[in-house]
């Protein structure tokens, strides 16, 4: 009697089949921050580039070159590499939470808040000086409050059902854009300026920006790595997470609360940029599957060269003006997006 030959186990996750995507995104995010440090009005080559970031790191400044790459041009792009990564992380840990590829890291109402404290600080800047200096703290603080009533509003004796949460994030998210619509439409000599903050931008980057938001893009890195087995649990299902011995409740606060402060922040120095959170786990994750050991550092990194190349056509398209951000992040994330769907749906 013939047997039927047994099926083979999958192979186990090892870095020896995951690390060439790795060290290519790695690669490719080293020659975008290069190429978008020597371009400018003053042209630099690769080498003049890496050449002043030497000098800089050894105290040698000394050439007009070395002074533009480290007081204008690497600050901004170090700015947006950290925005981009800390986005598509968030991106990676609500779309696990979820279980769903279509939530962002604005589901919950973050962005709405930030907008909102970024026009009260805009808005009554004048009369009071110390809410203008203070506008991405305020922005920031406005977006944890947001997402904290959030989940005040969804919780149920002790659980955070996922329906709930996406339609109180929803609620408090229309809200908050309300009050910041009334606020523009109330005070319209400053409309402009809460426009532009919320199109985003990194024109005002600066080395204290950059210090402010590495620990915390570090933070929910490596959480979220930590993280990894779980969520890869989690998509079994909420009932299968709780018979294999997942904390549940305890999880997800964890994971929402590291994503929060990952996007507030970025949000607070940035402005709200759309669609990286979204599309780069997405992206992510069809080119490497939804394995989150994989996912969660790949999606770091891609999201940092998108958010790199985003800001070096923002600042090259129409130049010597530049384009806010959130309108590239748009124009390209939208059909891009609409690409992936289609792309999914005839591959079932």
């Amino acid at each position: 009697m013939l047997r039927r030959p047994a099926r083979r186990a999958a192979a186990p996750w090892s870095w020896r089949f995951h690390i060439t995507p790795l060290l290519l995104a790695a690669l490719l995010l080293l020659a975008g921050m290069t190429l978008a440090v020597g371009v400018g009005s003053v042209a630099l080559g690769p080498a003049e580039v890496l050449r002043a970031v030497w000098h800089g790191l050894t105290g040698e400044l000394s050439s007009t070159a070395d002074t533009i790459v480290w007081q204008v041009r690497l600050p901004r792009v170090l700015l947006a590499a950290l925005v981009g990564a800390a986005l598509a992380l968030a991106g990676v840990a609500y779309q696990g939470v979820f279980r769903n590829p279509l939530a962002d890291p604005y589901l919950l109402g973050a962005a709405s808040g930030a907008g909102f404290g970024a026009a009260v600080a805009l808005v009554f800047g004048a009369s009071v000086p110390l809410l203008a200096r203070s506008l991405p703290l305020v922005a920031f603080v406005f977006a944890l409050i947001s997402v904290a009533l959030t989940v005040l509003l969804a919780q149920q004796r002790g659980r955070l059902p996922l329906v709930s949460l996406i339609l109180a994030g929803v609620v408090l998210g229309s809200s908050f854009s309300a009050a910041t619509s009334y606020l523009m439409l109330w005070e319209r000599d400053n409309a402009a300026r809460v426009l532009s903050w919320l199109l985003g931008s990194f024109a005002l980057s600066s080395w204290a920006q950059v210090a402010t938001l590495t620990p915390l893009a570090l933070l929910a890195g490596g959480v979220m790595w930590a993280s990894a087995q779980a969520l890869n649990v989690m998509q079994l299902g909420e009932e299968s997470a709780l018979q294999l011995g997942l904390p549940l409740e305890a999880f997800k606060a964890t994971l929402i609360t590291v994503a929060t402060l990952a996007t507030a922040a970025a949000v607070s120095v940035a402005g709200i940029i759309g669609f990286v959170g979204l599309i780069v786990p997405h992206a992510v994750r069809l080119a490497v599957g939804p394995d989150h050991r994989t996912l969660i550092p790949l999606s770091g990194l891609v999201g940092a060269l998108f958010m790199v190349l985003a800001d070096l056509a923002a600042r090259t398209v129409i130049a010597p003006a530049e384009l806010p951000i959130g309108v590239v992040t748009a124009l390209v994330g939208g059909p891009f997006f609409l690409y992936l769907l289609r792309r999914q749906r005839r591959l079932g």
